[in-house]
């Protein structure tokens, strides 16, 4: 007789979690803000790399690394920033720690399903900082304008795009100079401390204030 056939798993079946080298066992669907801690983010976004890795260099140029780059030049763009306004700046990519950095054209093949996961997980984030689990239109702007401008030196320095190209992609960056912007890609590592410690140094300004 044939075997019968071992039924399928369903969605309400599936495994839709990832355990943490913390310990903590993040819901992808559901996450809660209690399961995320910024070691693991950390430590995801320095194993991520940035332009699908195809960046020049020893090491990959990493979302941690991105992510140091966007809050500078946020700090530039907006000198008057509060420290939340920075470290949503560096939580801007936070959800890739577990989701990945999907490069735009894949974005936009994929569509909704993607974009409501990442949702969940930047609200759970937020809230787990002590951060509005939505930014206002007006820093969202911003925050976008300092993504757009690193993308614009990651691409036309690290990614072999001509300039001509990036500007059609991510406009020309404007007041800001590149000499102070390092983009030499980090070690693994040196990645995840450097991100670690200038959050350290945000939590502080804002303890200070208490």
């Amino acid at each position: 007789m044939p075997k019968a056939a071992t039924p399928k798993a369903s969605k309400n079946d599936m495994r839709a979690w990832q355990r943490m080298l913390s310990g903590r066992r993040l819901d992808l669907l559901d996450p809660s803000p209690l399961d995320i801690e910024i070691e693991d983010i950390a430590q995801g976004l320095a194993r991520v790399a940035r332009w699908n890795g195809q960046t020049v260099g020893d090491h990959a140029y990493s979302v941690a690394q991105h992510s140091l780059l966007v809050e500078q030049i946020f700090g530039m763009i907006v000198p008057d920033a509060t420290v939340e306004h920075h470290l949503a700046a560096l939580l801007h990519d936070a959800p890739e720690y577990v989701i990945g950095d999907m490069i735009s054209p894949f974005k936009a093949v994929v569509g909704g399903d993607y974009k409501s996961v990442e949702l969940r997980l930047q609200q759970a984030i937020h809230l787990r900082f002590a951060l509005p689990p939505a930014v206002t239109q007006n820093l969202r702007s911003l925050i976008k304008r300092a993504d757009a401008i690193a993308a614009y030196f990651e691409a036309t320095r690290l990614a072999g795009f001509a300039e001509t190209e990036a500007v059609l992609f991510f406009g020309r960056p404007r007041g800001i100079d590149p000499q102070g912007l390092d983009l030499t890609a980090l070690a693994t590592q040196n990645a995840q401390n450097a991100f670690l410690q200038r959050f350290a140094v945000l939590e502080s300004q804002r303890a200070s204030r208490r």
